[in-house]
Formats: C-alpha cells, sequence, structure tokens
C-alpha cells in the first residue's frame, strides 16, 4: 500500500503554503528602505503588465509591513481600480493634483486590501490632463512639486510607485521628473525589446535635462511561458544586455493575474495561493532587499 503525500507535495498543499506566505506578514516581514524610493513604472508599449505589476509589486510591500502609495497616472484608471479606490468623475485626483487643485494629502485613499497600501486615483478627466498642462508653468515638474517631502512624510510612505500611460507624453514625463527611479516590465515575447530604445533615450534625456538622480534601476520580465523556448531567448537577451539590474524572480502567464483586476484587486487577494501572487511577492521581495542598504535621505 502506497504511503500518503508528504505535506507540501501535492498541489493543493502547495497552494496552501504559498498562500500562508502571502497572508501571514508577521512571519514574512519585509525590510523597509534605507531611503524613501520613489518608482516610476513605465513602458510606452501597451499589454507588457505595466499597471499589473505596479499594483501587485505594491501590495507585496504593503502585505508585508512596508507602507506604500501609488500614483495612478494613467488616465484609464486601471491601477486604482486594481486597489479599489473611487475613480469617479469629481473624486479627488491626480488630474486636480498636477493642477495644484488639492494637496497629496487630500487626493490619497486607503485601498480596501491594506491600511499600508495607499492610492492617488486617475478619473476621466486626467484624459485632458497634457492638454492643459502645456500652457501651465514648468510643466514636467508638477507631479514633483505636489510629492514634497513634508507631504510624503505625513502619509508616512517608504515607497511610492507611480503608474505611467502606456506613452511617452507629457504624463511619463512628469513621473520621471518625479522619481528617483524607473521600473521597465518587459514582456517574455516576440518584440519584447522594440521601443524600448525610444523609452532608454527619453530617459537619458530627462536625466541630462531635469531630473539628474534618475536612473534605471530595475527590469522585470513579465508573461514567462516556461513552455516555450521563446520565453527562454528572451529572458537570456534582456539580462546579457542588462545584468543585474534584471530581478531574478520572472512573473508567469497567469489566468489569475489577468481575472484579478476584473474583480477589483490584486493577485495577492484575489489568489494568494497562485503562482502569480507569489512571483510579485518574491519579485516585491527582490525590490525590497535592494532598498535595505541604500543611504536615508
Amino acid at each position: 500500500m502506497s504511503s500518503s503525500p508528504e505535506l507540501g507535495s501535492t498541489p493543493i498543499a502547495e497552494e496552501a503554503m504559498r498562500a500562508a506566505r502571502v497572508l501571514h506578514p508577521d512571519a514574512n516581514s519585509m525590510p523597509r528602505p534605507a531611503r524613501r524610493r520613489v518608482i516610476t513604472v513605465a513602458n510606452q508599449k501597451g499589454g507588457v503588465g505595466k499597471t499589473t505589476s505596479t499594483v501587485n509589486l505594491a501590495a507585496g510591500l504593503a502585505l508585508h509591513g512596508v507602507r506604500t502609495l501609488v500614483v495612478d497616472l494613467d488616465p484609464q484608471g486601471n491601477a486604482s481600480t486594481a486597489l479599489d479606490v473611487d475613480h469617479r468623475s469629481g473624486t479627488p485626483s491626480v488630474y486636480e493634483l498636477l493642477l495644484g487643485e488639492v494637496s497629496l494629502v487630500d487626493a490619497v485613499q486607503t485601498s480596501t486590501q491594506s491600511r499600508d497600501l495607499l492610492c492617488v486615483p486617475a478619473t476621466i478627466d486626467l484624459a485632458g490632463a497634457e492638454i492643459e498642462l502645456v500652457s501651465v508653468s514648468q510643466r514636467e515638474s508638477r507631479l514633483k512639486e505636489a510629492l514634497t517631502k513634508e507631504a510624503l512624510d505625513t502619509l508616512g510612505v517608504d515607497y511610492v510607485f507611480i503608474d505611467c500611460p502606456p506613452s511617452l507624453g507629457l504624463l511619463t514625463v512628469n513621473a520621471l521628473v518625479a522619481a528617483h527611479e524607473v521600473l521597465i516590465p518587459i514582456q517574455c515575447e516576440y518584440y519584447a525589446l522594440e521601443g524600448l530604445g525610444q523609452l532608454l533615450n527619453n530617459i537619458d534625456l530627462v536625466q541630462r535635462h531635469l531630473n539628474q538622480g534618475l536612473s534605471v534601476s530595475t527590469i522585470l520580465l513579465t508573461m514567462y511561458d516556461g513552455r516555450t523556448k521563446l520565453a527562454d531567448q528572451v529572458t537570456q537577451e534582456v539580462r546579457r544586455h542588462f545584468g543585474d539590474v534584471v530581478l531574478r524572480t520572472v512573473i508567469p502567464r497567469s489566468v489569475k493575474v489577468s481575472e484579478a483586476p476584473g474583480y477589483g484587486q490584486t493577485v495577492l487577494a484575489y489568489d494568494p495561493g497562485s503562482r502569480g501572487a507569489m512571483s510579485y511577492l518574491d519579485a516585491a521581495r527582490e525590490i525590497a532587499e535592494r532598498g535595505s542598504n541604500r543611504e536615508r535621505r
């Protein structure tokens, strides 16, 4: 007679163990950064997992003891949806923040998924912001002016993630000027590096003319399908080109990750035992560990 399987040797047991790691932060707390980190998540290509990565990395940090703010700078408002914050027209949002009509503290909402997960939502009003900002003084620095040290200290945040629209327009420039770091999600598919040169050139321009402290600190490989040789080839090419900037953790292609926003949740809340949730949690831990030895501001 065959012996019963050991704990963790069945798919159900493994999923339960993964869920426990997500849902028990006291046993798996992450280090706070040595100084506050402001990270812009950018890639002008659509469908690379940019917003998905923003909200799930932020949730992973927040659920494990690190207070995190997401600034939704995409007029589609998908990050606001995933974090389950109000983003109906008329709600104090990043639009009013950019125009100087509200303060950061007044625009912030707390996600239902964690008391340490905050969000400045994007409403439909943001769609016309790029046109309106053209005539505003210091138009490239409006977000930076709003994310003051005093306001961020009041909120007590350790991380700020800025989710950009899939373009290289004025909103993305504002995000790059306001940040210390850039995180670029790259999907493990054909044409993964297409357009990346243009993004890197824009980052270089911002660095030289508007924000000398900006750097590409992190690249995250997303939508990895281990069944294909292509995914491995893209992974190897990106690692060869960018080296240690690329996180060790790779985000797999996952139905659960895709489903979660439809329920107003991150994948860590929607299905904490899924491989997608575990991968984002591991990526968040990598980011936290990289930040723990930086000099505090």
